[in-house]
């Protein structure tokens, strides 16, 4: 099991008017950039499995908690989280280490902001490694507005933006049980039940299935959200809508080399359509739920090592 007292030291960078708490391995690797992104309610220590394997690759591996999470600033206005400002961050991340591009691997949210990114930055990124998330198609409607439609109210994206701070002061009040509630594999299939699943989760007497970590590694997480509560990190979701306006005029094909890494379990849908948006794709399936990169890390390490190595002999 991974000692959390190992996860390299933070820096505090100054970027696109915020700080990051940003850690990195391999540095003596200048010039082979590649920037870490971590989902929802995660942190940059969701990465502490791949970093060592990246850097021993000839990687310089960064890896930033993004705004709104751990040490890192965490605006007030809620619009201070679109994609304009979460692909920004990244885009100064490279001008302050002199990078004119890089590998950008995305988990969860982070799959979002790298595929954002590469949408609004396309020459800030030379290739594409997303888990869990795949490319999300801009529909006719907004995502918030649709999936409230599909969903209805307590589907927890649209609790999220339609009873601001109620889910926040919840998860707040129980980090350590909502967290390790969360933070599951193997699972058994139960019966949905009313209300909106997360805020149940958060108030769950017993986690369900096996702990994805050790009590020592979930601490690092709980420490984190006691001291930067949630709010930051949900504002997130609370742009989904301005992100469909943002990305309206964008070019929606990717076609940087991308590798799109999938759980067999994980509740995130595959893409039925992923190759017409991401033409340059190549698909990867591991038998895990959602928390990939920690479920099996060896697995994911590999097959993002393989990958790399095949792009970087073309």
């Amino acid at each position: 099991m991974f000692n959390s007292t190992n996860f390299p030291k933070p820096t505090l960078i100054s970027v696109n008017g915020v700080e990051l708490e940003v850690f990195e391995a391999g540095r003596e690797n200048a010039g082979k950039p590649i920037v870490l992104c971590h989902g929802w309610p995660e942190h940059a220590f969701s990465w502490r499995h791949q970093m060592d394997a990246l850097a021993a690759a000839g990687y310089h591996v960064i890896v930033p908690n993004q705004r709104g999470y751990g040490n890192s600033s965490r605006p007030t206005e809620v619009t201070d989280y679109d994609i304009e400002h979460l692909s920004g961050d990244l885009v100064a991340l490279l001008d302050h280490y002199g990078y004119e591009d890089a590998t950008f691997v995305g988990h969860d949210w982070g799959a979002f902001v790298v595929w954002g990114l590469t949408l609004l930055h396309p020459n800030r990124v030379n290739k594409v490694i997303n888990l869990s998330l795949p490319y999300q198609e801009r529909g006719e409607k907004p995502w918030i507005e649709f999936m409230e439609e599909i969903l209805g109210g307590n589907f927890y994206f649209v609790h999220f933006n339609r009873q601001p701070g109620v889910a926040d002061a919840v998860f707040e009040d129980n980090t350590y049980r909502f967290l390790r509630n969360l933070y599951r594999k193997n699972e058994p299939l139960r019966a949905p039940e009313p209300g909106m699943v997360l805020i149940n989760l958060a108030n769950a007497e017993t986690p369900l299935g096996e702990p994805v970590m050790s009590e020592s590694e979930l601490a690092v997480y709980v420490s984190a959200f006691e001291t930067s509560g949630f709010s930051g990190s949900i504002n997130w979701y609370r742009n989904l809508d301005r992100n469909w306006h943002i990305l309206a005029e964008v070019n929606p094909i990717i076609q940087q080399p991308t590798l799109m890494i999938y759980g067999d379990r994980d509740m995130v849908a595959k893409s039925e359509n992923l190759t017409k948006f991401v033409p340059n794709v190549e698909v990867v399936n591991l038998d895990c739920g959602h928390w990939i990169q920690e479920e099996k890390p060896e697995e994911s390490n590999q097959a993002i090592l393989r990958w790399l190595e095949q792009q970087n002999s073309i």
